[in-house]
């Protein structure tokens, strides 16, 4: 509900609110504008908190106004989706955070709660690879924030491509998403089956063999696959009545472009009733990409204990405090060794947030993102406004850990796994849980117990980044 805008001269015409001059030379000429859609604005706050301003100008960029005195701001925000167009073309939208956000978000004004944990990822994903993504969503609360008839979040962006998006259960959402993939695969089968006969044969020219041996060697790669499906589509589609070949993949013109293949579940679907199905996804080698919103309870259900639950939290199912560690699904993943492997948390790291999705993505085989998300089971204290704000917290006392295992980097003598995080304040760690009614409440419900499992959360914490700690600065240029 809120997003930058670039206007160029022309688009400036019709402009009546104020713009400030674009920075940049690939934005010579044309204006910026932060526009907010008032009217979708859910009111969570996590954008003015986390928006830092210039100190020297005034103090925060962004500042909350009660709903009645900004109305006036819905017709600047249809001016601006009706009028301006996209700009991310000119500045690559990978490169870094603040590019990414020039990228039109094809998921758009979802109807999770305010300050959702889950919802930022799951938009950065749409504004990176949604004019090519898949999804296979587990049930719980993305499926129904992502798919409530009848209407959807998902949208597309100007050429009309955008995310095809399918939900399934628990308990098989992950075969759902690779099935997904290993259909998707099958079909560019036929693809590769009729260029290879079509560059043997003598009924195509040499210019379409040229295209078609170029899609054929940049087939898995986006970019290099979407720009020979702009000279081939044309083609085919000129010839498709006099060649068999050409016939064949106008047919199957929509699948010259990579797919990027996503499957996205909650910490109840991945940690427990859907893990055998991840395990098994993850180990046949595919290439497709895990998101777990990791929010540390089944959130959509009413929030029920789930194995990603931590040692002490309240949940239903663990009343007293849950009394068992949280299972380390990232980790266990490592094991494989040819899995990509991330954990992330925005509020904590935008830029390692970006780079971790952006690998994972990008390589050739399977990856899981395990995602920290806030949520209203959590009861903080602060409010949803500072769900972003408390990722950064649950990172900085040692809560949760950022790190990377990137198998690519093995071949080339690294140390796969990459600790992202700083050395966490622990003297900052019990105030964090006391920050959160699932933690608080266990000492006004079970006072002399409490400190106990404090005390055991914080060791456990310490005992994962030690290992974590020791991965990342094994030594592997020898053998």
């Amino acid at each position: 509900a809120i997003r930058p805008f670039v206007l160029d001269a022309e688009e400036q015409k019709g402009a009546s609110f104020p713009m400030l001059k674009a920075v940049g030379k690939v934005f010579d000429g044309m204006t910026f504008r932060m526009q907010v859609d008032v009217l979708d604005c859910l009111g969570c706050g996590n954008c003015a908190d986390v928006c830092p301003g210039n100190p020297k100008k005034g103090g925060k960029a962004l500042t909350m106004k009660h709903l009645e005195s900004q109305l006036a701001e819905a017709d600047n925000w249809t001016y601006c989706v009706d009028n301006v167009k996209t700009k991310q073309h000119l500045v690559d939208i990978k490169s870094n955070v603040k590019n990414s956000q020039f990228a039109t978000p094809l998921f758009e004004f979802s109807g999770a709660c305010a300050g959702c944990g889950e919802t930022p990822y799951v938009k950065l994903i749409s504004q990176l690879f949604g004019d090519r993504e898949m999804v296979a969503n587990a049930t719980g609360c993305s499926s129904i924030y992502s798919g409530s008839v009848p209407s959807t979040p998902y949208t597309t962006n100007e050429k009309g491509q955008g995310p095809a998006w399918a939900n399934s259960l628990f308990e098989d959402f992950c075969e759902f998403g690779l099935g997904m993939e290993l259909a998707n695969k099958k079909l560019r089968a036929r693809l590769v089956e009729a260029m290879q006969a079509a560059i043997a044969g003598d009924s195509c020219p040499a210019e379409y063999k040229a295209a078609f041996q170029e899609w054929l060697d940049g087939k898995d790669d986006a970019d290099k696959s979407r720009a020979a499906a702009e000279k081939i589509v044309p083609m085919v589609e000129a010839a498709k009545d006099k060649c068999e070949y050409c016939k064949t993949i106008a047919e199957f013109q929509d699948y010259l472009i990579k797919r990027s293949q996503w499957i996205i579940g909650g910490d109840g679907a991945s940690y427990d009733i859907g893990y055998g199905g991840l395990d098994h996804v993850i180990a046949s080698g595919e290439d497709v990409n895990i998101l777990v919103l990791d929010t540390e309870v089944y959130s959509n259900t009413g929030g029920q204990a789930s194995k990603a639950t931590p040692l002490g939290a309240i949940a239903k199912f663990a009343a007293s405090g849950k009394r068992v560690r949280k299972k380390d699904l990232g980790l266990i993943a490592t094991t494989y060794g040819y899995v990509y492997v991330a954990q992330i948390a925005m509020g904590a790291d935008q830029a390692q947030t970006l780079k971790a999705i952006r690998e994972a993505e990008a390589y050739h085989g399977p990856s899981l993102i395990i995602a920290y998300a806030p949520c209203i089971n959590h009861g903080l204290k602060a409010g949803m406004g500072k769900s972003q704000a408390e990722e950064a917290k649950a990172v900085e006392c040692g809560y949760w850990h950022l790190w990377r295992f990137n198998p690519e980097l093995e071949a080339e003598g690294k140390n796969p796994f990459t600790l992202d995080s700083k050395e966490p304040a622990w003297d900052k760690f019990q105030d964090y849980l006391k920050g959160e009614v699932r933690f608080a409440s266990v000492m006004k419900q079970y006072p002399t117990e409490a400190a106990d499992l404090f005390n055991a959360c914080e060791d456990m914490a310490k005992k994962r980044y030690a290992s974590y700690k020791r991965m990342a600065d094994m030594d592997w240029s020898e053998k």
